[in-house]
């Protein structure tokens, strides 16, 4: 049984259609039905029932795509044990991290530990945080940083700190000195505000700035990245953990204003893992040094 027979049956269980498989493969489509007929051949079985221009699975079809496509992950992930290998790599770690979390401190983070530990494959998955608490339940990685407390009780999990909100603005053509007093309620009476780019704490927000500011615009903008542009090009304002607009503030590309109208909530990210191992606390431990020393 060749691979190519492998690959060419899995693509075209998914399309039932062999031009498309064709075409996603780069081959001529009689290859793609000499390649279903040899497979065909060599399992002793007709996978494909072909009605005119039309093909379905049949029963032995069905059961073989679950099994063609566990043969191929299995190979590929061989694969890239033999690759990881011979780079030095020798254990697999695996950290789902919220993109609010990969706006931050991360890079810096990543730096040193991956030069402590040289022997460890270390895999970013980049999800949303209401995703991440599942993925660390099944095992799928090793470790989560998320927006978002974990409720299961299988799990545990860790603040690693928690952040003040701060109301930012674009920044204006005066300086910190002579420019005027900029009014916070002023700047969401004339501006959009930029929501949704935090999971936590958006509906208790809006609830009460919407009573104090009758009339407020908003617009859902759900990347944070995406919100800091906005509001440098002068498109609206917004509130955002003080970790993520750090940089931005210091180098005066954006502008905070005091917000008094009333106080802000907090937005706190936790270390979500199964066991905490040796390696789990360093990397905890590592991020609460960078945050709170």
């Amino acid at each position: 049984m060749e691979l190519a027979w492998l690959k060419t049956f899995a693509d075209a269980a998914e399309t039932l259609n062999f031009r498309k498989t064709s075409e996603r493969l780069l081959m001529s489509q009689p290859s793609v039905t000499v390649h279903i007929r040899l497979l065909e051949e060599n399992l002793g079985a007709a996978l494909f029932q072909r009605n005119k221009n039309r093909v379905s699975l049949t029963e032995e079809g069905k059961l073989f795509k679950g099994e063609a496509e566990k043969l191929l992950r299995q190979l590929e992930q061989s694969v890239e044990s033999v690759h990881s290998f011979a780079q030095g790599y020798r254990r697999k770690w695996v950290l789902a991290i919220s993109p609010l979390m990969a706006e931050t401190v991360l890079p810096y983070l990543l730096k040193s530990f991956t030069k402590q530990h040289p022997d460890l494959e270390l895999v970013i998955r980049v999800e949303e945080s209401e995703k991440i608490e599942a993925l660390v339940e099944t095992g799928e990685v090793s470790a989560g940083i998320s927006a978002i407390q974990p409720v299961s009780r299988g799990l545990h999990s860790e603040v690693v700190y928690k952040d003040e909100l701060v109301f930012v603005v674009p920044r204006d053509a005066y300086d910190d000195e002579s420019g005027p007093v900029i009014s916070g309620g002023g700047m969401l009476q004339s501006h959009y505000l930029f929501t949704h780019h935090h999971p936590a704490f958006w509906s208790e927000l809006l609830i009460k700035l919407r009573l104090k500011i009758p009339g407020l615009r908003t617009m859902k903008v759900t990347q944070a990245h995406i919100a800091k542009r906005f509001i440098q090009e002068g498109l609206g304002v917004s509130f955002l953990p003080r970790s993520m607009v750090r940089r931005e503030l210091m180098e005066g590309r954006l502008l905070e204003v005091p917000f008094e109208m009333f106080s802000l909530p907090t937005a706190a990210t936790y270390f979500i893992s199964k066991d905490m191992g040796d390696l789990e606390k360093e990397f905890l431990e590592r991020i609460q040094t960078v945050y709170f020393s």
